[in-house]
């Protein structure tokens, strides 16, 4: 059990194929640890391929499509990485609306790997302080972003990792800010 209790909160998983698969399935299994319930949204219906690195992985059924998912419904929101799922979620216009939503609601949100490619289509990274995987230390510094190669920074409510190495560190900061609630530093 972790030390931190999100009991009851419910935790959006967005993601579409593509997705790193350990960047879903280790943030995933510590939330339901923690008392917290995850549910997978993605853009369309079924199963989602997962990755290995560059090789297939498993497969995860989507629970809600995000055109319908409500982001008050939900305490918190993680982004997993993989450089597909990342690509083609930061360009679903339903993606970036239901994500900024979590920003404009002061909610926690933990992206990791290539996920903050979101972040930056979402205009919610000026003046935040991020990491990610380090190809993308270019895009989010001109976004604005103040970038930095730590496994895992916070910066009011907002978690970043770069990689898999990351996720125990990262995994702990997203319980920890999900057991917090809302940031008012948290915006859109």
């Amino acid at each position: 059990m972790s030390e931190h209790s999100i009991a009851g909160k419910k935790v959006a998983f967005l993601l579409t194929d593509g997705v790193e698969q350990v960047e879903l399935t280790s943030p995933w299994q510590a939330v339901k640890d923690a008392g917290g319930e995850p549910t997978l949204v993605a853009p369309s219906e079924g199963r989602l391929q997962g990755f290995k690195g560059v090789d297939k992985g498993d497969t995860f059924e989507v629970d809600m499509l995000v055109a319908e998912a409500n982001p008050a419904d939900f305490d918190a929101l993680v982004l997993p990485g993989g450089v597909v799922n990342a690509d083609h979620l930061r360009v679903d216009k339903d993606a970036q609306t239901f994500a900024r939503t979590f920003f404009e609601q002061h909610k926690p949100v933990a992206s990791i790997c290539h996920g903050p490619w979101l972040l930056i289509e979402i205009g919610v990274v000026k003046g935040r302080n991020v990491t990610s995987y380090h190809t993308l230390q270019t895009d989010l510094r001109n976004a604005g972003a103040n970038w930095s190669d730590e496994e895992v920074v916070v910066d009011q409510g907002l978690v970043t990792s770069r990689n898999p190495d990351d996720l125990p560190a990262f995994n702990s900061k997203l319980l920890e800010e999900i057991s917090e609630g809302q940031h008012a530093g948290q915006t859109a």
